[in-house]
Formats: structure tokens, C-alpha cells, sequence
């Protein structure tokens, strides 16, 4: 494995700091935080979860055989959690609810 290669990888574990990746079952490589999206990365969990196979460019390979890997420039803009959210009811004006809380309230009394 050299710096440049596209592998795939299976997260193991996630810290605030990044995610920890194998890669080909035997070779561990770190993915950090500033590497996992271009844009502001709140939660690493917004974009991985332990045991996703992931696609990974090799950044760097150290002398000890640990990989430095990159999330984001094989993924762009592939956010998994904070999708949009539709609501069943939507909105409704206080006024609406309020005589049904009101009735509620009493008929418990």
C-alpha cells in the first residue's frame, strides 16, 4: 500500500478526534477528523458508524505500517445522519391546541 491508493476499510472504532479504520483485515489507519468532510464536521457520527466499509485514499504510510486515510475525497457531501426531517403534523398555531388543553386539564380535576 502506498500513499495515493483507493482501498476499502471497516470502521472500528470512533473518537472525538476521528475514526479508526482496517483496512485489508490486518492494517489499521486512522481517518482524522479534518478528513472526514470539507465542511464543519460536528460529530464523526454524522458520517460513520463502527463496522461501515468505507472507501479511503491513503494519505500517508508510517514506518510502523499505520495509515493516515481521507474520508471526504472519496465521499462527497455522503452525510449518513441529520437528513431532513417531515413532519407528520406540521406546525400549528398555539390557538389551535389550546381549548383541547384547557377541556384536558379540567376533565382531569
Amino acid at each position: 500500500m502506498k500513499k495515493g491508493d483507493i482501498v476499502k476499510g471497516r470502521i472500528t472504532s470512533i473518537k472525538p478526534y476521528g475514526a479508526f479504520a482496517k483496512v485489508d483485515g490486518s492494517v489499521d489507519g486512522l481517518i482524522h477528523i479534518s478528513e472526514i468532510s470539507d465542511r464543519f464536521v460536528r460529530s464523526i457520527d454524522d458520517y460513520l458508524t463502527v463496522g461501515d466499509i468505507v472507501t479511503l485514499k491513503v494519505m500517508s504510510v508510517s514506518e510502523e505500517k499505520k495509515l493516515s486515510l481521507s474520508y471526504k475525497s472519496e465521499n462527497k457531501g455522503e452525510r449518513k445522519k441529520r437528513e431532513t426531517v417531515n413532519l407528520i403534523y406540521g406546525f400549528q398555531p398555539l390557538s389551535n391546541a389550546l381549548d383541547k388543553w384547557v377541556k384536558d386539564y379540567f376533565e382531569k380535576r
